[in-house]
Formats: C-alpha cells, structure tokens, sequence
C-alpha cells in the first residue's frame, strides 16, 4: 500500500470549521482599509528572485537561507516565491508608473507568502500576511496612521493587549557612526556570539540586534542606544511620530534594539506583540523604508507600512482564550425529500429561494427522512421545505417552522413568501 500523501512540512490546510475566525480577520481588516482610504492590490506569488535581493537584503536571513528559489532556464531570470509583499508592491508602484502619473499611494494588500524556515507556532513555511503601504511621502503623520490603522484591526478582531514597540534606525547619513559604535562594542565580545551573529558581524552588523538567541541577547543589552547617533532630520522625525502618538493616546514602548529583520527600513520602526505567544511574541510590524523605490529603479520617494502575520494573530487570540466562532450557517433553507421522484421540483423550488437571496441547501444523497430531518436540525435552518409525491401532485408543498415547530402547506408558487415570513420573524 503507497504512503498516504499529506501536505508538505509547515504548510497547513485552513478547514471549514476554522474559515470563521480567518474570515473575521480579513473582514476587519477590509473595513478598516475602507476608513483609512486605502485600496487593495494584487501581486504575483513569484517574482524575480533579483527584486528581493536588492530589496530585502543579500545579507539578511531571508534572502540567504529561507527563499523558495527556482533557477533560471534558459533566456529567463531565476524566480522566487514571495517571502514579503512590500519589495513586490514596489515593482508595481514603479512598472505602472504611479511615481510618475500619482505619486502619493495607499495600498493594501492580504495573502500568503513562502519561506523556508524551522516550522514552529505561528511560523509556517506558507503563511498569509495582511498589510498596508503608504508611497510617496517622508511625513511623520504617514508613520503614525499606519500604526493607527494596524491597531484598529486589532481591535476590530477582538484582539485586546496588544502591544506597540517603536524606534528609529536612523537614515544611512547618520547610522555609519552608530555601526561602527556597535560592532565596535560587539567586537570585543566576539566569542560571546553565536555562530549566526559571527557571521552576521562580518556582513550586516545590525543584524546581531534582531537575533533571539539568549546568550547573545544579554550582550546585546549593552550595546549603545542609537539615539545620540541621530542626525537633526531623524531625531526631528522620531520626535514627531511619539509626539502624534501621544495625541492619539496610542500608548507605546520604546525598544531601543528594534531593528526589524529587512535591510530596507529606514527611520521609524515598529512592531506588534502579544503576550499569548511567549518569547516569539511579535504579531506585526513595519516602519519606513525611504531608499527602497530609488534601489529599485524609481525616484526618490519616501514610503512606509506594515504587516500583520494572519497565523500569528490568531495564534494570540486563542491564545488569550478568547471564545471560538461559531461556524457559519450553511443555510437558512433546508429541504427534506419524501421521495427522489421530487428532485427537479425541489431543485427549482431551492433555485428560487437562493434568486432571492435566501441560503437553501438541497439533500445530495439518498438518505431517510429522519436522517434528513437531522441534518436540517443541525445546519440552523431556520425553515424546512418538506416535499413528497403526494404534495407535488397537489401542488404544495410542506413549510416547517424550526423554531416553532409549526407546520403548514402551502402553494408551490408561494414557498419564497412563506419562508421570507418565518426567517423576518424577530429571534426570541
């Protein structure tokens, strides 16, 4: 007998009794979208594997270890599975000329995203992501309402105690100085580090600063906080973003070490956590990548915005024992056939039901009336149509009430009316 087939290591199927919760989220978050005058975008799940090598990082974990990566054949680019949203966002900011024809954009997107990494809680090598970018502007106020708009989803999701982290990573005029005082200060504490880090020394130093080891946490905590390295414009502008979250009454923790894990970001970082998730408590986050339109071939143009990880959300939700959702009703109309000599009728009669907007459900097997009358119990009909021979020949048809119980005939033709007046009737 062959090995039964199962879905890849850390790729996960989402069921029907699990859609609830996931549609909840992505509900919140599209009205929040339509608040905050944001449109939603679509973008390939594969692009070429160059964009997030100059986007992301050469040096970041992501691009090196943990990408989806198919190799070129032939006269085409190698290609790769979409690790974020934000470098491909970008292409298409700049392929359809939006820096030239509308500069100021506010995109939304949602959907899943591929890496190969360590499957663990909340961290799957295909996971969904839901999130925001805001191009064509350097002002503070873009910072904040990306922020903003991040914790309303929360809060519409039914999500309470998350926490926001903020920073700045200053921009590349005055983070040389701040390097060198890190890896100045890490240097000498070398042999400390993990193997990780020690390469991370010799490439991309701030990378040290995102690592979760806890050896090198602890060294981590004495590394100089890059405030007194800001230059005059980035100082100005992370003063600004606390200064408008404090009118906002948007409460913050201000995390000296965050870095966030991809070379873009410039200036203002954040992130979302929650206590529900333990050490790995981080939900979302984003912040500003100013450089990123220019490195790919665009203008100058400033730019920021976040992600919030679906997986990892609802993770934190159950989490913090927040009661299930009930699966939705798969129909407001059940049938229950006498006899399968009334199939077309009962067809026609449900396809008039759901032309009127009603939710019918039709038995699609040969089952007993009891087995379908317990079927009809169990979906939350409010209404059950109940047809046999003897009805059709008459031309009526049986309307069960299934909160009531009561039950009358009525004409075939009338069966939409009737229904409308049992599922209008108030709940008691």
């Amino acid at each position: 007998m062959s090995r039964m087939i199962k879905a890849p290591r850390g790729i996960f199927d989402i069921l029907p009794e699990d859609m609830p919760l996931w549609l909840k989220l992505e509900d919140s978050a599209r009205e929040a979208f339509r608040r905050y005058g944001y449109r939603l975008v679509r973008t390939p799940l594969i692009e070429e594997t160059r964009l997030f090598v100059r986007g992301i990082g050469e040096t970041t974990d992501i691009v090196e270890k943990e990408m989806y990566t198919f190799p070129a054949k032939e006269d085409e680019e190698s290609i790769s599975l979409r690790p974020e949203a934000t470098a491909g966002i970008v292409r298409a900011y700049i392929e359809h000329n939006y820096h030239k024809t509308a500069p100021l954009q506010k995109f939304a997107y949602m959907g899943p995203m591929f890496r190969y990494e360590r499957p663990q809680a909340g961290r799957q090598r295909q996971f969904n992501q839901i999130g925001v970018e805001v191009l064509g502007t350097c002002r503070p106020e873009a910072d904040v309402e990306t922020i903003a708009l991040a914790l309303d989803i929360y809060e519409s999701f039914g999500l309470d105690g998350v926490r926001l982290k903020v920073n700045s990573m200053g921009c590349p005029a005055c983070r040389d100085s701040y390097r060198s005082a890190v890896a100045g200060y890490l240097g000498e504490r070398l042999d400390q580090l993990c193997p990780d880090c020690k390469r991370r020394m010799e490439r991309n130093v701030f990378r040290v600063l995102d690592c979760k080891v806890e050896e090198c946490r602890q060294i981590i905590e004495g590394v100089p906080a890059i405030d007194e390295y800001l230059c005059k414009a980035c100082r100005e502008h992370f003063e600004r973003v606390l200064e408008l979250l404090d009118t906002l009454g948007i409460e913050y923790v201000r995390e000296k070490f965050l870095v966030r894990g991809l070379d873009y970001y410039t200036r203002t970082v954040y992130e979302f956590a929650h206590s529900a998730l333990g050490a790995r408590d981080a939900v979302g986050g984003g912040g500003r990548y100013d450089n990123l339109v220019e490195e790919l071939g665009g203008p100058p143009t400033g730019a920021v915005g976040f992600s919030i990880g679906s997986e990892a959300t609802l993770l934190a939700l159950k989490g913090a024992g927040a009661a299930a959702e009930e699966p939705a009703e798969s129909a407001e109309v059940s049938f229950v056939l006498i006899d399968e000599s009334v199939t077309a009728e009962a067809m026609k009669l449900a396809a008039g039901l759901r032309d009127a907007a009603i939710a019918a459900e039709l038995p699609l097997e040969t089952r007993s009336v009891r087995s379908q009358m317990r079927s009809a119990n169990k979906s939350g009909a409010g209404a059950v149509v109940i047809l046999g021979p003897d009805e059709l020949a008459r031309g009526r048809a049986k309307i069960k009430d299934m909160e009531t119980g009561d039950e009358r005939d009525v004409d075939l033709g009338g069966v939409v009316k009737a229904v409308r007046k049992i599922l209008a009737k108030p709940a008691s």
